[in-house]
């Protein structure tokens, strides 16, 4: 099916990035399917070429960067679309205007630039994952060229400022909307019109479950080992957990903390560990390659995510797919994955009793961690499938067909 299919531009406001490696994975099974992908992100990637992985290496070195080509770029693609198309160049900007006379401004040089790109690589149809500013970008390529439009929107981000996001308007101007969960689908389906409803599909992400240590953890342990992986920020709850793990301590129950990630809410989850004094509890292993993120949850016997906000965690299906049993929280397309007290467990949001009440269960039943790692490792393998889900999402790209 897949050769029925328009090429496809892929677009994302920073690519390659260390927490939107599930794009690269995405973007790795549709060319193995035979679709024809190319992509392009706004901003240089997050790390050097010399700290990523080969696979990041290799996406980074044949993505084309907007901002690395600057104004010489800008003013070439602008240029180059008043010559070849001078009045939808005026069009898109006034287009433009919806997101702001400067950021609109901005908005269209790169949009002019993507537009160019594609054409020279006689793309039909561009793919942009999350609806923050690539999303704005996309909307006046269309306008530019008439290309197809799709997005895939994974939510909270793009529901924190629906009004200044545009959101409604760009969900408008979309051919089709991908959404990783029916949490993020019914978002959408409250801002927007119900004209527009039939464009939008539930397409989840996905693990490759045999990539991971799927080793049963039988028996008691005398220290479990708590991990918790995600970019360091309010929104993820670390700081919650490390007064949770307090509770433990004092509660005389043993158990090691390991947190991977990095971001800005490092000096508060440090402050808070030397506040509580639980320095030889917790470790902060910064970011780590996604072999090292493996390695960790193949020695973890407990995975730990209370967040206050998310779409689905991705890292959540890495650690179920490891035989890892997870605690995390109700709170947007979380509950799809996890169900509470089957698949995992999920404490109250923001509430630092209920947290300690499940890692206490954890920590100190053995065969409850057995039983809901192996229904998490079903559950994942049955329904977040990686190559399964993105078959599907090719399905909806080959609603543009070739013409």
């Amino acid at each position: 099916m897949s050769n029925l299919c328009v090429p496809l531009g892929y677009l994302v406001s920073r690519y390659p990035a260390i927490s939107h490696t599930f794009i690269l994975r995405e973007i790795a099974h549709l060319r193995t399917l035979g679709y024809q992908i190319h992509t392009a992100s706004i901003n240089v990637p997050d790390r050097p070429l010399a700290v990523m992985d080969a696979a990041e290496r290799a996406e980074a070195e044949q993505t084309y960067c907007i901002k690395q080509h600057g104004v010489a770029g800008a003013l070439a693609a602008i240029g180059f679309w008043l010559l070849h198309a001078p009045l939808a160049l005026l069009g898109t900007l006034w287009v433009s205007r919806r997101f702001g006379l400067i950021k609109g401004l901005f908005y269209t040089m790169e949009a002019a630039m993507v537009a160019r790109w594609m054409r020279g690589h006689s793309l039909a149809h561009l793919h942009v994952h999350f609806g923050n500013a690539g999303a704005s970008v996309g909307v006046l390529v269309k306008q530019l060229t008439g290309y197809h439009l799709s997005y895939t929107i994974h939510g909270p981000d793009e529901f924190d400022d629906v009004p200044g996001q545009r959101l409604a308007f760009k969900m408008h101007a979309a051919d089709v909307v991908v959404c990783i969960s029916q949490f993020a689908y019914s978002q959408l389906m409250r801002i927007s019109s119900p004209s527009n409803w039939s464009k939008f599909t539930v397409c989840r992400l996905g693990v490759e479950a045999g990539t991971f240590q799927a080793t049963s953890r039988k028996g008691a342990v005398a220290v479990p080992q708590l991990v918790s992986v995600g970019r360091l920020t309010p929104a993820k709850g670390q700081v919650l957990l490390i007064q949770a793990c307090a509770r433990l301590r004092n509660n005389g129950i043993p158990f090691h903390l390991t947190i991977v990630g990095e971001g800005p809410d490092r000096v508060r989850v440090e402050a808070e560990i030397a506040k509580l004094c639980l320095q030889p509890y917790v470790s902060l292993t910064g970011s780590l390659t996604q072999d090292g993120v493996r390695a960790v949850l193949a020695c973890s016997d407990i995975f730990v995510l209370p967040s206050l906000a998310e779409g689905i965690p991705v890292v959540l299906m890495e650690a179920m797919a490891s035989y890892v049993p997870c605690i995390s929280t109700p709170v947007n397309g979380i509950p799809e994955l996890i169900e509470h007290g089957h698949t995992g467990l999920l404490a109250l949001p923001g509430d630092v009793d209920s947290l300690v009440t499940q890692l206490t269960l954890l920590c100190t039943r053995a065969d409850v961690r057995q039983s809901m790692a192996l229904a998490g490792y079903a559950k994942v393998t049955s329904q977040f499938d990686l190559l399964s889900n993105v078959r599907d999402l090719g399905c909806v790209f080959c609603r543009f067909a070739r013409a």
